[in-house]
């Protein structure tokens, strides 16, 4: 079918994706301080000729780690308190640098020494807000059950988090609600919160004029930034290591909160502010501008949905059909293609990493399963919708099933079907700007960056794109259905 064709040559055009970087792979999360911690590793590895890549933002804890552990990156900055608590759990929470070494390495993983500063969670107000109230410390929260607390999303269930600081300060708050780490400090400006939870070396704490409330009970552990990296690092890169190695103990809090202020209030990029640290001359972060930029995530954003959905309606037409012939296996197909529609998009991407990794596969078997129920449930209604009287002339004319099916059936119920793949194209197209918290790129990453950077202007140098490629979609099936619609349909249609 031309259909068929059309698709499969869209998806030839884009290059696959590649499943490895012959270059040091390092990560980063999703808040400023890894990032730039992520290109002080970069500029440093570049200070000895080593080529490296840095995957920007790829979510939180869990999803760095685990690509670490399966191998899709070889470094990532991480914190000893997180590790503890949140990696190995069963170590003690003041466990130093040598216990973790010795815990982690049976996992094929090592440590760098500390870099030099320790970036430990702590709770904030407003410094007025806090002076009115008489809070000081985290105890004195518990004589204001009506205080609202906005805290991280990933503060909200961490061991080392909201669930245990509640319990060892015994704080009654029920207004708690889940933010962006850098929302919650806009949040707490304006007053829409009262308390969040900080990060001790974030620019904004002098900036917003915060209080860090005393941890009286002393029950966040020590955060001492270092390097967590694949152990095979010590045989296949071990130059690359010994550069990493030699940040340790470089960056102190002062130096890093200052790094922190010049990204996040005056708009320095991270690979500038890590190149001027370091001293570096010819490093840069590779960004060729705002067309280079477009056409890079225009190029990543069009693999992502053309891929996805040749896959899908390679698999989706022909379950369609089965569905349309046998109705309580029709039924079950139905169900369950409806069942992964349920699943959130973000938990979907992250179900998808143990699979496939982080980076573009992931991000495409996600896409691949939302795709599935439009094209499925539209393909099944365009057939079982057919007139009985014209299957029952097909039939007379004694064409086979199968004949009967390409030449009378499915150009019957094209309209139907491609009414599908445009749902689920213009779906894919804003659903795949969330690829890029797993490394996947695309018109999300600017969304992700300026999110993080409170700069509308990156947000919608992603969203407005994504919004018109969205349209463009839409409008490009409408006139593939005119194309394939066949003639006697188009002049019954005009009648």
């Amino acid at each position: 079918m031309r259909l068929f064709a059309l698709l499969a040559g869209l998806a030839m055009l884009l290059p696959l994706p590649a499943r490895s970087a012959p270059m040091l792979r390092i990560g980063s999360k999703v808040f400023t301080e890894s990032v730039v911690l992520a290109e002080l590793a970069r500029a440093r590895l570049h200070q000895d000729g080593i080529d490296s890549v840095h995957q920007r933002e790829l979510g939180g804890t869990s999803i760095l780690w685990q690509a670490l552990l399966h191998d899709d990156i070889d470094v990532y900055p991480e914190y000893t308190g997180t590790i503890s608590h949140e990696l190995l759990k069963n170590v003690a929470p003041d466990a130093d640098i040598a216990t973790l070494r010795a815990r982690l390495q049976p996992l094929g993983i090592g440590i760098t020494d500390s870099l030099g500063f320790d970036d430990s969670y702590a709770l904030g107000m407003r410094a007025d807000r806090a002076d009115a109230l008489g809070i000081q410390r985290i105890s004195d929260l518990a004589s204001h059950p009506q205080l609202r607390l906005g805290l991280s999303n990933e503060f909200m269930d961490r061991q080392d988090g909201w669930p245990g600081l509640r319990q060892r300060y015994g704080l009654p708050q029920t207004q708690t609600g889940g933010l962006d780490h850098a929302l919650a400090y806009r949040a707490l400006a304006s007053g829409a919160v009262d308390v969040t939870d900080l990060y001790s070396t974030d620019a904004e704490i002098p900036y917003y004029h915060l209080r860090v409330l005393d941890d009286d009970r002393r029950y966040f552990p020590r955060y001492e930034a270092v390097y967590l990296y694949r152990l095979a690092l010590e045989h296949s890169a071990p130059a690359a290591l010994q550069a990493l190695r030699s940040l340790s103990g470089r960056i102190k809090a002062e130096a890093m909160r200052g790094m922190n202020a010049q990204v996040k209030l005056h708009g320095a990029k991270e690979a500038a502010v890590a190149a001027d640290f370091l001293g570096v001359r010819d490093y840069h972060d590779g960004d060729g501008g705002l067309l280079s930029r477009l056409l890079q995530r225009s190029l990543e954003h069009l693999r992502l949905v053309a891929l996805s959905l040749g896959l899908a309606v390679a698999l989706a037409i022909p379950l369609g059909v089965l569905a349309s012939r046998r109705r309580r296996l029709g039924q079950l197909v139905i169900g369950l293609t409806g069942m992964l529609q349920t699943v959130p998009s973000l938990a979907m991407f992250v179900f998808m990493i143990p699979l496939f990794g982080i980076g573009t596969w992931p991000a495409i078997a996600a896409l691949f399963m939302y795709s599935l129920l439009p094209i499925v449930r539209n393909t099944h209604a365009g057939l079982v919708g057919i007139a009985p009287e014209l299957r029952e002339s097909a039939a007379a004319l004694g064409l086979p099933p199968g004949v009967r099916l390409r030449q009378v059936e499915l150009p019957l119920a094209m309209s139907s079907i491609l009414a599908g793949i445009k749902i689920a194209a213009v779906i894919n197209v804003g659903t795949a700007t969330l690829a890029a918290l797993i490394g996947a790129g695309g018109y999300g990453q600017p969304i992700v960056t300026g999110i993080r950077l409170d700069n509308p202007g990156l947000i919608l140098e992603g969203a407005i794109p994504a919004a018109l490629l969205a349209l463009l979609v839409q409008g490009a099936f409408e006139g593939i259905e005119h194309w394939l619609t066949p003639r006697g349909l188009k002049l019954a249609a005009r009648q």
